[in-house]
């Protein structure tokens, strides 16, 4: 999950030429799911069918100004901020949840803490005990922000690695967070290689529909090639070259659903 760029810059500093865009068409025909809120809450939709949620960091953008801009909710933080990147969104807090579902608006959690280019480098290089210590931090603000313990969590891997960098550090990191979370309850943000290595791997569970595993697959880095297990897409990647939408005074991602359980909050499991 791109939450900004290196020190001193907004959007994304690595070289945009990596980031091929095509043109993507198909038709996703998605069971409905039920939902559950609290009450005094407005039902999310219950079909993922042309549903699109953003994801951000450096503000938190109004709940209604999300919604009125036609998206069905958000992909947050349950990370801290890098020093120095000072991200507002980071952690995601309960009263911004709380807003973000009484205006009927999806949450999905995601964790990243380093990234490349900062002095906190990307989280899966730390290994079987980073996962562990990582694992434990995403879930205490998960729930410290409201989030069940039947959702997912998605980790990243926001950045283009090789196999060597799989097998030897990325696979050790994610069974370190199996070892809290779970296989069931553990996902992945990557490319479509890496989102595949991890299924073949056994250390992201599944989804609820049929086909789908905790799979947020972004556009970067892919080539055009799609995993069919994903729930999440990342079709538009904000860059200085291809900015994203602006909304609450910043540029943001956005994320088609694709499949009914895309890892929501408010889905009863």
């Amino acid at each position: 999950m791109r939450d900004s760029a290196g020190p001193g810059a907004r959007g994304d500093q690595r070289s945009p030429s990596r980031r091929d865009l095509f043109k993507y068409a198909g038709a996703y025909a998605m069971a409905p799911a039920l939902l559950s809120l609290g009450s005094g809450a407005e039902a999310p939709k219950a079909s993922a069918a042309g549903m699109r949620l953003i994801d951000f960091a450096e503000r938190r953008i109004a709940p209604d100004e999300i919604k009125s801009a036609g998206y069905d909710g958000v992909v947050n933080y349950v990370s801290q901020s890098r020093p120095g990147a000072n991200f507002e969104a980071k952690p995601l807090t309960r009263d911004y949840a709380d807003a973000l579902r009484a205006a009927g608006l999806h949450i999905v959690s995601n964790f990243q803490y380093g990234k490349p280019g900062w002095p906190d480098p990307s989280d899966f290089t730390r290994g079987f005990d980073g996962g562990v210590a990582d694992a434990h931090t995403a879930m205490q603000l998960h729930s410290a922000a409201g989030g069940p313990n039947s959702a997912p969590i998605f980790f990243s891997v926001d950045d283009a690695i090789d196999a060597t960098a799989w097998n030897s550090a990325a696979v050790q990191w994610f069974r370190g967070i199996n070892s809290v979370l779970g296989v069931g309850r553990t996902g992945i943000y990557g490319d479509a290689q890496v989102c595949g290595w991890a299924i073949r791997d056994g250390v992201i569970g599944p989804s609820t529909s049929a086909g789908h595993q905790w799979v947020w697959q972004t556009r970067s880095w892919s080539h055009g090639d799609r995993e069919p297990a994903a729930v999440l897409y990342q079709t538009v990647v904000n860059s200085p070259g291809n900015p994203g939408p602006l909304l609450g005074g910043i540029n943001v991602d956005v994320d088609d659903v694709l499949a009914a359980d895309f890892g929501q909050w408010d889905l009863d499991r």
